[in-house]
C-alpha cells in the first residue's frame, strides 16, 4: 500500500518488455510513480514510449543481475526481468538463469532496503509437462532439469524458492504469481511464441506452422487481465504462489484456425516438428486467485485475439519499425 498521504511508488524490472510495459502503463494510469528498469535484452524502449515525459515515470537502463539502487521511497517492487519466449531464453540461456537467480536476489534486496513488498512474476512453466490437470498451486510439477527449456523453468523455480527463503528467514513481504500463457499487443512477431507467430503468418498469407499434431493445449490470458492479476496480488497480503491465467483451454490447432479466421486469412495449416519437453497440457486451477484476490479474467479469447491481430495489422501498415524507436533513458 502507498505511504500515508503519498502516491505509491513502484519499481518494475523488465518494465520495457511485453507484460512489463502494460504493467507500467496501468500503474501510471492509477496514479503511481514508476521506475522502469530494463537492460533491453528482449524489451524495447518504444514499448513505454507513450509514458515518456509523463510526471512520475522514469525509464532506467539497468540490469537486474547487478545490485540495484533506487533513490527515494519504494512501496512495491515487481520483478519481471527475464527472457520469456523459447526463442529468447534459448538464445540467452545463462542470462535467463541469472535473471531468475541474481535478479531475484537483487529485487528482494531492493525491496528489503525500502521496506517494500516484492511481487515475483513466475510462470506456469514451473509445472513442466504436467501430470496433474488442471494445475493447482500445490502441484510440484514434472520438469526436466537438464533439457533445453530448463534454463527458464529452473530459473523460475529457483526464483520462487529464493523468495520463499527470504520470506521465512527474514520476513520478506513477497507475492508469487505463476503467469500462464499471456498474449496481446506489443509481443514481438519474431519471438517464437504461438500467437505472434500465427498472426504474422496469417497476415502474410504464409503457412501457419503448428508443432506436432497440434493437439497440445494452452490456456491463454489477455495481457490486461494478467496485469490486473499482478496488481491484485501486489495489494493483497498473501504470499502465494497464485496461478494467474485463463481456465479456457484450447488446442494449438484450434488456436491456429481461430487466428486464421479472425485475420481473414486463407493461409494453410502446416505441421512441423514438436520441440523437446513441449508440455502436452496447460490449464490453471484459478480458484485461489478468485477467492484470495477477487480476480478472474474479463477479456474473452475472441475479443483478445481481435485486439491483438488489429494491433499487429496497424503496426505493420504504419511503419515496419515502430516497435524499435527509443525514448530517453537514465543510465543505471
Amino acid at each position: 500500500m502507498p505511504r500515508q498521504g503519498k502516491k505509491r511508488r513502484a519499481v518494475v524490472t523488465g518494465g520495457a518488455g511485453f507484460v512489463g510495459s502494460h504493467l507500467c502503463e496501468q500503474l501510471v494510469r492509477a496514479g503511481s510513480d514508476v521506475v522502469c528498469i530494463d537492460n533491453f535484452a528482449t524489451g524495447i524502449p518504444a514499448n513505454v514510449r507513450r509514458l515518456s515525459g509523463k510526471e512520475g515515470f522514469r525509464l532506467v537502463e539497468g540490469d537486474s543481475t547487478r545490485p540495484m539502487s533506487v533513490p527515494g521511497p519504494v512501496d512495491i517492487v515487481f520483478h519481471l526481468a527475464s527472457a520469456a519466449s523459447p526463442r529468447d531464453y534459448l538464445r540467452l540461456p545463462v542470462e535467463t538463469l541469472e535473471a531468475g537467480s541474481l535478479g531475484t536476489r537483487n529485487a528482494l534486496r531492493l525491496a528489503a532496503d525500502h521496506g517494500a513488498r516484492m511481487v515475483l512474476a513466475s510462470t506456469s512453466e514451473v509445472y513442466g509437462d504436467p501430470l496433474q490437470h488442471p494445475q493447482h498451486e500445490s502441484y510440484w510439477g514434472n520438469v526436466n532439469p537438464v533439457g533445453p527449456r530448463s534454463v527458464y523453468d529452473e530459473a523460475k523455480r529457483y526464483a520462487e524458492s529464493l523468495a520463499m527463503a527470504h520470506h521465512r528467514a527474514y520476513g520478506a513481504d513477497v507475492g508469487i504469481a505463476r503467469i500462464f500463457n499471456c498474449y496481446g499487443p506489443r509481443m514481438r512477431d519474431d519471438d517464437g511464441r504461438a500467437i505472434p507467430t500465427f498472426v504474422r503468418q496469417a497476415l502474410d498469407g504464409a503457412p501457419i506452422t503448428v508443432s506436432g499434431d497440434g493437439l497440445q493445449t494452452r490456456s491463454l490470458c489477455y495481457v490486461d487481465d494478467t496485469v490486473a492479476g499482478l496488481l491484485a496480488l501486489a495489494d493483497a497480503d498473501i504470499t502465494g504462489p497464485v496461478n494467474i491465467g485463463s481456465a479456457t483451454e484450447l488446442s494449438m490447432l484450434r488456436l491456429a484456425e481461430l487466428v486464421r479466421t479472425l485475420a481473414g486469412s486463407a493461409s494453410p495449416i502446416a505441421f512441423i516438428g514438436r520441440p523437446p519437453d513441449d508440455p502436452r497440457f496447460r490449464c490453471p486451477d484459478t480458484r485461489l486467485a478468485a477467492q484470495a484476490l477477487g480476480w478472474r479474467p474479463r477479456v474473452s479469447m475472441e475479443q483478445g485475439l481481435r485486439r491483438t491481430i488489429d494491433w499487429f495489422a496497424r503496426t505493420r501498415a504504419a511503419d515496419p519499425g515502430p516497435q524499435h524507436g527509443t525514448v530517453p533513458t537514465v543510465q543505471a
